[in-house]
């Protein structure tokens, strides 16, 4: 990987504001009797991918999507601003950084990715961007290390599909997520899960806990028995498009605060996959920035 000083990061920051060159590719096509231009305007998903596929690459240009007068950063680990962000890639260890964006989506000016890292480890992450007058201005993610083995249902962290459907039934899916959240793991009402299923038909992508809402019970259950427990108190966000919808919520596991980032599929108006990402919230001393996780 190619490393870039912070004073590259400005320079590539500069450039862009001055002219948004990166924002738009012009393509000329001549004929014998006229001229046609056409211009292509990358979506903030696109530029949410290439941004994240540059710490990968080194290539400066992505960092023009970032408002270099404004990007809040809520990783706790990292400086704010964009400062911070040219930091953690002129540290990147030897052999750098791999990144290969799983699952891509958009819901306003939000858009938010699934992704495979090897970031000082091999990991799992969502990413959530904010953007404002096309350029990023605020990020949250949650990371994990990556697993190497399949759950006990023969299900990885990141398998199962990418395609987004019903986008019609966003908001939809959205409602039905929230209400899932709040009254099963927040309000820890188990007796209601039925109406959020479809039987006992659920895909799970933890790799400690098996398909169907029967596992997913005896999990939490075998969980308590060793005194540990998962607690959810709040839900900062929720965020969807067609049938995937990310809650990002924040509680304890194991009497530790945590970060929780949920990843839902819906099918035909039912919980149908699950896909998760839980990260200990560093204790306030140790954060880099004065955000807060969420």
């Amino acid at each position: 990987m190619k490393k870039m000083t912070i004073m590259s990061v400005v320079l590539a920051m500069a450039i862009s504001s001055c002219s948004q060159a990166q924002q738009k590719q012009e393509v000329s096509i001549k004929d014998d009797t006229q001229e046609t231009k056409t211009v292509v305007t990358l979506s903030n998903k696109e530029k949410a991918v290439a941004l994240l596929t540059s710490i990968q690459t080194g290539e400066q240009a992505p960092v023009g999507y970032i408002n270099p007068n404004k990007y809040i950063q809520h990783n706790l680990g990292i400086a704010d601003g964009l400062a911070g962000f040219g930091a953690v890639l002129q540290n990147a260890p030897e052999g750098g950084f791999k990144v290969s964006v799983i699952r891509t989506f958009q819901d306003g000016d939000y858009v938010f990715t699934q992704t495979d890292y090897d970031f000082f480890g091999p990991k799992i992450g969502f990413d959530v961007f904010r953007f404002e007058d096309g350029l990023i201005v605020e990020h949250w993610d949650n990371l994990a290390p990556k697993s190497d083995k399949q759950n006990p249902s023969g299900h990885t962290q990141l398998d199962g599909t990418t395609t987004v459907e019903d986008l019609k039934k966003t908001e939809e899916n959205k409602t039905l997520v929230e209400d899932f959240v709040n009254t099963i793991l927040i309000g820890q009402k188990y007796e209601e899960s039925a109406r959020f299923f479809d039987g006992d038909n659920y895909i799970q992508h933890n790799t400690q806990v098996p398909d169907g809402v029967s596992g997913f019970g005896a999990a939490v259950k075998a969980m308590a028995e060793q005194g540990i427990f998962m607690v959810y108190t709040k839900t900062h966000k929720i965020l969807g498009e067609g049938n995937f919808v990310l809650v990002m919520s924040e509680g304890t596991f194991g009497g530790k605060p945590t970060a929780f980032y949920d990843l839902f599929r819906v099918e035909n108006g039912k919980i149908a996959e699950h896909w998760d990402v839980t990260e200990t919230i560093p204790a306030k001393e140790n954060w880099k920035n004065s955000n807060g996780k969420f």
